[in-house]
């Protein structure tokens, strides 16, 4: 409990965050074959403020034009499309965003092999070139989804305050269990569903009722009577599947502004989703664990009393929900404005 008022605490702390608080805003450059050395070339750009993002894609030396012409703003990113001639084809070329050193994204190319497969590759602040390899690698595929999905859930304070609140609910073990497992199986179900084209939910409102969802996690905390379950106590499944129905949508909607390639949508939204999977695990790992080293060390020593344990509970019930009202009014303005 020490442990969930700390990061409540911190979460309480961090500083305005936009509406869409866990969304990723990655560049994308993909590169398709025309035919012959002709390639078309299509490049995305975060937004900053009403601004393009300061970064520059450059493609190999032997590509005419490898810059492209100034972007323009869609609603959403900063977009150019071009054709290119790379004499030679794209085989042991060069590829570098200028700029990107200096930020805190990421960018996702996808490029053709000279088999004609679709290559993903994940430029980074600390790697922001690399050579075209003539040969297609599966791994490289899976090892940037999976990337994404980790870094997408461990930078989703919203996703992880709504499972901090479940694991402060939730004291018997197998229904702990059995509440993440829905959880999980819930937006993964609406997470393949919304990334393949079969349902659709507008972006803002889920957002918003995300929020909501870990406000109602946080009233049921400090509802709780030791002599009476609730209803979310007694049967967690049913309160963390629907939920995590509406998690999901807001986990493709990430996928969605990265941009998934259509030959590549099955393989990436499978390590998409075990890297939320991992870092949801892992998150779940730590807090555990820190609880148990915390309760062994604080415990023998008499510094952990009964009535302790109930103000750390309720002050850490009252700190998800506040931030969790904040996150709610922030987007609902968000929506209206």
């Amino acid at each position: 409990m020490w442990i969930a008022a700390f990061f409540a605490f911190i979460v309480a702390c961090l500083p305005a965050q936009p509406v869409l608080a866990h969304a990723l805003q990655p560049g994308y450059l993909e590169i398709s074959h025309l035919g012959a050395e002709t390639y078309r070339v299509f490049w995305r750009k975060p937004d900053v403020r009403g601004k393009a993002m300061a970064l520059e894609a450059t493609l190999p030396e032997n590509c005419t034009p490898s810059i492209g012409p100034e972007s323009r703003f869609d609603g959403i990113a900063w977009i150019a499309s071009w054709s290119a001639t790379c004499s030679g084809g794209l085989a042991g070329g060069q590829i570098n965003i200028g700029g990107l050193e200096n930020t805190q994204t990421d960018v996702l190319v996808r490029y053709p092999s000279s088999t004609g497969t679709a290559l993903t590759q994940r430029l980074t602040p600390d790697y922001t070139s690399f050579e075209i390899q003539s040969d297609p690698d599966i791994w490289t595929v899976i090892g940037s989804y999976f990337y994404l999905g980790l870094e997408h859930i461990l930078g989703g304070f919203d996703h992880l305050l709504f499972v901090l609140a479940l694991l402060l609910l939730i004291r018997d073990r197998w229904r702990l269990v059995g509440a993440i497992t829905a959880f999980t199986v819930a937006h993964s179900i609406t997470m393949a569903g919304a990334t393949l084209g079969y349902v659709s939910l507008p972006g803002p409102p889920v957002e918003a009722v995300i929020a909501l969802s870990i406000m109602f996690v946080a009233s049921e905390l400090l509802k709780r009577d030791p002599d009476t379950p609730r209803f979310s106590e007694l049967y967690p499944w049913s309160v963390s599947f629907l939920f995590g129905l509406l998690h999901g949508f807001g986990f493709a909607g990430a996928l969605a502004e990265i941009g998934l390639p259509p030959g590549d949508v099955p393989l990436a939204l499978l390590s998409f989703n075990l890297g939320v999977e991992a870092g949801q695990l892992l998150f779940i790992a730590v807090i555990l664990v820190a609880g148990y080293f915390l309760k062994r060390l604080l415990e023998p020593r008499g510094l952990l009393p009964p009535k302790l344990r109930m103000n750390v509970s309720w002050g850490s019930a009252q700190l998800i929900g506040i931030m969790a009202a904040y996150w709610l009014i922030e987007r609902v303005t968000g929506i209206l404005t």
